[in-house]
Formats: C-alpha cells, sequence, structure tokens
C-alpha cells in the first residue's frame, strides 16, 4: 500500500505553467499505476492521465498535447506537467494509486490530500 502526498499546486495566469508532484511512500511503488485525476466543485473526479511501468494512457481529450506525466522511480515520485492552462483546468489535482490504470475513479484505493489548481487572470 502507499501513502501519496501532492505538491505544487497553486494560482497561475492563463497560458501559464505548472508542475504537480505526487511524493509516494511505501513499497512496490514500481507495481503501482499512478493516476492524476482533478474534481471541480460540483463535479465528479475525472480522470485525466495515468502512468504505470510500461504505459501512459490520456484519458482526457481536453488536456492532450498540453499535460504530460512521468515518473522517478528513483524518487517514488510521479509528476504531472501542465502547460498552456485554461481558466477550466482550475479544479482540485489529485494522484491516486492502483495495481493498474483506470479513467474511473472508484477503481482506485489509495489516493492523497490533493492540490489546488487556480487558472485565472
Amino acid at each position: 500500500q502507499l501513502q501519496l502526498v501532492e505538491s505544487g499546486g497553486g494560482l497561475v495566469q492563463p497560458g501559464g505553467s505548472l508542475r504537480l508532484s505526487c511524493a509516494a511512500s511505501g513499497s512496490d511503488f514500481d507495481a503501482y499505476g499512478i493516476g492524476w485525476f482533478r474534481q471541480a466543485p460540483g463535479k465528479d473526479p475525472e480522470g485525466i492521465l495515468c502512468i504505470s511501468a510500461w504505459r501512459i494512457v490520456n484519458y482526457l481529450d481536453s488536456v492532450k498535447g498540453r499535460f504530460t506525466v512521468s515518473r522517478d522511480s528513483a524518487k517514488n515520485s510521479v509528476y504531472l506537467q501542465m502547460n498552456s492552462l485554461k481558466p477550466e483546468d482550475t479544479a482540485v489535482y489529485y494522484c491516486a494509486a492502483n495495481l493498474y490504470c483506470s479513467s474511473y475513479h472508484g477503481d482506485f484505493k489509495q489516493w492523497g490530500k490533493g492540490t489546488q489548481v487556480t487558472v485565472s487572470s
């Protein structure tokens, strides 16, 4: 089981960039798929990207070409690079762990507490 902590959120102007980090503690980090989700007020969490040891899956068309995901096994960390941010990207961003990648938030049992991203001028 992993414990996850997100960081890197904040306030950014439209067109700007942020890099979110997800630091994991626990064993067998490489065995897990790490998904990034976001949740805007009043909405269900939506899957953005997921990275496992052998693939990256992009679940959200609206971020294609703008968001990328990477992982550093030496640091037990996963990163979400967000470029060309738009006001509609405003949400709380979470990372979550599961043995396989999925766009469905209910499949993930371990979650971080989230980090707020606000895109506004």
